[in-house]
């Protein structure tokens, strides 16, 4: 079974200049971001969600970027909204820098891909 790497940054295009940029999620545009936290194995970003979450922020595993597009300043992320949306509440600042809520956040970003993984699988079989 392939192995889902959540928090490796997938391209050398994801830097730091990519604060301000906005994010489109696979179902539409999910908001602006904010912060690229690097703590190592545990890469991501933090995007200001607007009014869909009621101005509160999310965090993204920096592995879940598929493209950065510098020119339209735009970063691309695998997910749905409303996935994110699931994905273990982002409270304060300091959530990013606690590793048990990272581990709990890669849990459910690696299950998640692990069942579209598996989706994709029985689809190809059936």
């Amino acid at each position: 079974m392939d192995t889902v790497r959540i928090w490796e940054d997938p391209t050398s295009a994801l830097g730091e200049d990519v604060v301000e940029y906005g994010v489109e999620a696979a179902d539409g545009s999910l908001g602006t971001v904010v912060r690229l936290s690097r703590i190592p194995g545990f890469d991501h970003l933090v995007v200001d969600a607007g009014v869909w979450k009621f101005g509160r922020s999310v965090v993204v595993p920096a592995g879940l970027v598929t493209e950065v597009d510098k020119a339209g300043r735009t970063v691309k992320v695998s997910c749905g909204k409303d996935e994110i949306k699931a994905a273990p509440r982002f409270e304060r600042d300091n959530d990013t820098s606690d590793l048990f809520y990272l581990r709990r956040l890669g849990t459910y970003y690696e299950s998640l891909m692990a069942a579209r993984t598996g989706e994709a699988r029985d689809a190809e079989d059936g």
